[in-house]
């Protein structure tokens, strides 16, 4: 079952549903009763994207329309700007693009996902292969419109020695699942794979991640947070799988929410499959509220409860934002995290 067949062939009933594992979280067969018409193509100039003011190259892929294949040749470094854009009244639409990172070059990829306005439904998959001593980092911003039901999955290949970091975040949709499948290959290869998750109202992010260790050496690092508030619900799933001889593996995730509503909902399940041995992995998972005592504190010295709460937030989520290597995303993402912030308190 997948949203990108149901998409294709105006199926309802291909909809992945509560009875599939994988989505039990993120139902959608119970939430669309019929898939909306095709999005009709759009040649209408685009707004500002949320990296514009970083100047790189920009790639748009409008309603499901745009290139296929993006190489990038050499040993060189390029900023790309890529654009998931659903314009005014699309309807559904998928796109799909493989990106191929050649031996030794580098990428830094500032990925969007944006609505103008409606109930769209839209799925999307990404392919990046990164070649051997190749580096790319991956910052997305999820900002699908609140009536839109969304699903991005990436399938990322490594080489050996190749680096790739990622941070994602998100204000939620309808219905929305951000999904990243890794292949490890060891071999002196690394990952980082972080998330933040920030869901008001009756908003839904699902953040799921499948990290497959194929050999030995390789390491993984990830850190995912999130903060749910009135009737919002945050998922995140994350599987690291340690396949038989991948030794000498080092993978660590952790993921770390706060609920401030009784009305919002977090689901969270962290696993580890380890098939081989001298292996150094670990796992944490915790959901709790916002300290009551640091929240006094910061009303005794004077902050209005708003404002305490919108900093206490600000400064969980804040480390995540903060291992975002490249300086210009990481101040856009910064700045995104301030304008949600405010917007709530």
């Amino acid at each position: 079952m997948s949203l990108g067949r149901a998409i294709a062939e105006r199926d309802a009933a291909a909809l992945p549903s509560r009875r599939d594992e994988a989505w039990r979280w993120t139902d959608l067969r119970g939430l669309i009763r019929e898939i909306p018409p095709a999005s009709a193509a759009n040649d209408e100039g685009l707004p500002p994207g949320p990296f514009a003011a970083l100047a790189v190259d920009e790639v748009a892929i409008v309603n499901g329309r745009g290139p296929e294949r993006i190489e990038i040749a050499g040993r060189r470094h390029r900023d790309m700007a890529l654009r998931f854009y659903s314009a005014p009244g699309a309807g559904s639409h998928t796109a799909e693009l493989a990106i191929s990172v050649a031996d030794g070059a580098s990428l830094t990829l500032l990925e969007s996902h944006e609505g103008a306005s409606g109930d769209y439904i839209t799925a999307c998959a990404l392919d990046i292969v990164v070649g051997a001593g190749a580096s790319v980092e991956r910052v997305l911003i999820a900002a699908d419109h609140e009536a839109s039901v969304g699903a991005s999955l990436a399938r990322v290949t490594l080489g050996p020695g190749a680096r790739f970091a990622q941070t994602v975040l998100t204000s939620g949709a309808r219905r929305q699942r951000l999904e990243t499948r890794v292949r490890h290959p060891g071999a002196g290869a690394s990952v980082r794979l972080d998330g933040l998750y920030l869901l008001t109202d009756r908003r839904h992010g699902d953040i799921t991640t499948i990290v497959t260790h194929e050999g030995v050496d390789g390491t993984t690092d990830q850190l995912t947070k999130g903060v749910v508030d009135d009737q919002a619900r945050g998922v995140f799933q994350g599987r690291i799988v340690v396949s038989p001889g991948a030794d000498r593996t080092d993978a660590r995730m952790g993921h770390h929410a706060l609920i401030l509503s009784d009305r919002a909902e977090v689901d969270g399940k962290p696993e580890l499959e380890i098939y081989a041995d001298e292996v150094a992995c670990a796992h944490g998972n915790t959901v709790g509220a916002l300290d009551e005592e640091a929240l006094f504190y910061a009303r005794q010295r004077g902050l209005p409860e708003s404002e305490a709460r919108a900093m206490l937030t600000g400064a969980f989520l804040g480390e995540v934002v903060d291992r975002i290597e490249h300086e210009g995303a990481r101040g856009v993402a910064r700045a995104w995290l301030a304008a949600r912030l405010e917007a709530k308190s």
